[in-house]
């Protein structure tokens, strides 16, 4: 059997869902206490085709002062990567770490830009490390299993 060269290509890194809402402006934009600030991330992926994965970083920001949201943000960036030829044991890794890691620069932007585009100063996501945040997904889900019993 002939070993083929594995592949990993960016196809397409696109804009999936975007949504901002300002349900208490315009008397929120009145108030001169600092909000706080709420960042929520997640990562999914899914096969589209054979050797074909969609793989998506989602971020949701919330503002608050006292219990009144001032914005919540939430959008969802996705690329579509072709990755063949890779070791089953690589995969786990490449969708939770590699992909995350070229999609989440292009979300960031896009909500620092639509936050400016509020009237709000930018929020700026921190950088995240993708692979603590796949290495602790990975232990909750082992923690999580089931252990087996053994009956005599």
């Amino acid at each position: 059997m002939s070993e083929e060269n594995p592949v990993f290509q960016i196809q397409r890194v696109y804009l999936k869902d975007l949504s901002l809402e300002q349900p208490n402006s315009p008397q929120i934009l009145l108030e001169q206490e600092q909000p706080n600030v709420d960042i929520q991330l997640g990562v999914e992926a899914a096969p589209v085709a054979d050797g074909i994965f969609e793989v998506a970083v989602t971020a949701t920001v919330q503002t608050k002062i006292k219990d009144k949201t001032v914005f919540l943000v939430e959008a969802k960036q996705a690329g579509i990567f072709e990755i063949r030829n890779i070791p089953e044991d690589q995969m786990g890794p490449i969708m939770g770490i590699a992909c995350p890691q070229i999609v989440y620069p292009y979300l960031r932007g896009n909500i620092a830009d639509v936050v400016t585009r509020a009237g709000f100063p930018p929020v700026h996501l921190a950088e995240i490390n993708f692979q603590a945040m796949y290495e602790q997904q990975q232990a909750q889900v082992a923690s999580a299993a089931p252990t087996p019993s053994v009956t005599q």
